[in-house]
């Protein structure tokens, strides 16, 4: 069983004095959702996603060897500009991995980032963006250490990633990512994110996910005062039950090529993820009306023509429409006829199932 301490490491042979890394990293859209966290971002129950392919951050990490001082030391750009207001999150991440990371001091870094998506479309940039770094981090630590064995290297990184956002640690790997320990997935761990262990059907390769951006604004309540809404919460134990369940069964259903089951579990698990924001104290909604209506638009269209769209959600109003790619025409025409109306300003996005963070 991997600990925290096995991320721990001393033994740097090499000595460099400044290099750059360059690595993109996907989102991702979770199945069964994680909703609440422990402390160092440990999840309370397991999760488990769809890497995307389009929807990514691509960062740059040049390094620069500097005078020990104790403290840490970088510039941070975005697309090219600075951005101060990313900066105490970045602080707040290099301060939760140095124990793992004792090298970040001996350097100053520039980070320089740009995401494929709008940043403020209401996509999550935070798994993405999180992963993104890490990769460039264990870059660094692998020129340091070049024994670093490559499972080491992608194992650490999704661990480091997680330190940054919960869900980073599921968008190192794809195409489909456990995160937290669960009886059934050998090797998962609470720690960082590991691949489906099984071979995935044919029924979900390539597996399409069209994002609906229902409303790009900032939402009021963030994730991280969600997550911990769920200590106290009346219902918390019953919903980490059931994501164990439900992880069990979606295992199941991506084996066998079951899409019906699939649909009942995913939809099922995106209404519960909003159920349990709705039943916290204080609660809240992050749905919009017009999320409402692209759920009942799926629906009846998948009841009328028997085609195997479904919905998901992250937390907030957007909606992620889900389907094989053997409909992905008539898929397409329906979103355009009739949901792109819901979206703001007609805004949509085209992804797929990605392969995971990718060097540059």
């Amino acid at each position: 069983m991997i600990s925290e301490k096995d991320f721990i490491q001393n033994n740097y042979t090499v000595s460099v004095e400044s290099g750059n890394f360059e690595w993109s990293a996907p989102s991702n859209i979770a199945l069964v959702k994680y909703w609440g966290k422990k402390d160092k971002q440990i999840p309370a129950n397991p999760s488990i996603s769809f890497t995307l392919n389009n929807c990514k951050t691509i960062t740059k990490l040049g390094f620069a060897k500097k005078e020990k001082d104790g403290n840490f030391s970088f510039d941070l750009l975005f697309e090219g500009q600075p951005k101060e207001d990313f900066k105490p999150k970045i602080q707040k991440f290099f301060e939760r991995i140095f124990e793992y990371c004792p090298y970040l001091k001996d350097f100053h870094f520039t980070i320089d980032t740009q995401n494929t998506f709008p940043h403020s479309s209401g996509i999550a940039s935070s798994a993405s963006g999180m992963a993104a770094l890490a990769m460039n981090i264990m870059s660094l630590e692998k020129v340091l250490n070049p024994n670093i064995p490559e499972d080491y290297f992608y194992q650490k990184a999704s661990f480091l990633a997680r330190l940054g956002s919960g869900s980073a640690c599921r968008s190192v790997k794809g195409e489909v990512v456990i995160w937290g320990s669960h009886a059934e997935i050998k090797g998962s761990s609470d720690l960082f994110g590991v691949e489906f262990p099984s071979t995935i059907h044919n029924n979900f390769n390539n597996y399409q996910d069209t994002i609906l951006l229902v409303d790009k604004g900032e939402k009021q309540v963030s994730s991280t005062v969600g997550h911990d809404l769920m200590f106290g919460h009346p219902f918390a134990e019953q919903r980490f039950s059931q994501a164990h369940h439900n992880l069990s069964a979606i295992k199941s259903v991506l084996e066998s090529g079951d899409v019906e089951q699939f649909i009942k579990i995913v939809e099922s698990e995106a209404l519960t993820l909003h159920a349990m924001m709705m039943t916290s104290m204080p609660y809240f909604i992050l749905m919009k009306p017009n999320t409402l209506e692209i759920i009942n638009k799926i629906w009846k269209f998948r009841n009328e023509t028997q085609t195997p769209v479904c919905f998901t959600l992250d937390a907030g109003a957007n909606v992620h429409v889900l389907y094989p790619e053997n409909v992905k025409g008539k898929a397409l025409q329906f979103i355009k006829d009739e949901l792109v109306g819901y979206c703001q300003n007609g805004q949509y996005i085209c992804d797929e199932i990605g392969l995971g963070a990718l060097m540059i």
